[in-house]
């Protein structure tokens, strides 16, 4: 990186990669201060939306240096997009996090509209981020993660060969509890942060019914916020509904899952929801 991002975001990497399923993508990899592989070596926690994660969460790797509440060492990856694509993350995004067969929810589209009568969006930009959602791929996404980007990080920066996380918010969230439905063996922990549930037939629910009465042993932390349930808007309102309500479908609350409620908008808690997630399943 350059001499200004390195000041911004210390000791933070970056590169691009193809995925094996022909996608390019921006990586940022932060370690941990004074971090030396060849004396104790860290796992990775990968972060996603990392075009706009990057920059609120990478910083809190300091918290493994804080004497009140210190957090286990872990290398942070940031995934999201580059060139010129990294203009249009937020509705590639919709393609790599959403699991394949979701459902795209009324209540999701109304909100798309609104943003184009409202200015926030022209019809181009939302016709374009809907499009991606009409053929989510996050199985793809997950692979890409596990089998293409992991074992360039293993090797690159000398990782430990297990206690790995992964933290996504909104549609992030989302995906996080795909991967915990699906492929939660290669993760530790997993934070999902006011994961994007927004149908009520969400393939979430279809994998927890299928999985029956055995739920993964990889820790499961998840935020919502007070300001998407009482706020008064119906997208925000379903997804906090439905995130509550497949906390409540788990056929046992064990301390392998736990919950918080964040005092934030759906904007605003991304950070907290992350730091959450630290304190929760990564505490010293």
């Amino acid at each position: 990186m350059s001499t200004m991002w390195q000041g911004c975001l210390p000791h933070t990497d970056y590169f691009e990669m193809r995925s094996s399923g022909g996608h390019n993508y921006g990586v940022w990899v932060t370690t941990p201060p004074n971090y030396d592989p060849a004396a104790a070596q860290a796992p990775v926690v990968y972060v996603l939306d990392g075009n706009w994660t990057v920059g609120m969460t990478a910083p809190l790797i300091v918290t493994q240096l804080d004497p009140m509440q210190s957090v286990q060492p872990y290398v942070q990856v940031s995934v999201g997009y580059a060139g010129e694509e990294a203009e249009h993350w937020e509705s590639l995004r919709n393609r790599d996090l959403v699991p394949p067969g979701e459902p795209i929810a009324k209540e999701y589209v109304d909100a798309v509209e609104m943003g184009i009568e409202t200015g926030t969006m022209t019809r181009e930009q939302a016709d374009a981020y809907l499009a991606e959602l009409s053929d989510s791929r996050g199985d793809m996404f997950l692979n890409f993660l596990t089998d293409d980007l992991h074992p360039r990080i293993e090797r690159d920066y000398g990782t430990a060969p297990s206690g790995h996380g992964l933290f996504g918010y909104s549609y992030g969230g989302l995906f996080s509890l795909y991967a915990w439905l699906t492929k939660s063996i290669f993760f530790e922990s997993i934070g999902a942060g006011s994961p994007g549930i927004i149908n009520g037939d969400s393939q979430v629910f279809a994998l927890l019914r299928a999985m029956g009465d055995t739920l993964p042993a990889t820790k499961l932390h998840v935020t919502f916020n007070d300001r998407e349930i009482l706020g008064d808007l119906a997208v925000y309102q379903n997804l906090a509904k439905n995130a509550a309500t497949f906390l409540h479908r788990l056929p046992s609350r064990s301390g392998s899952v736990t919950s918080a409620l964040m005092h934030e908008t759906h904007v605003t808690g991304l950070q907290a929801s992350f730091l959450s997630y630290l304190r929760t399943c990564r505490a010293q």
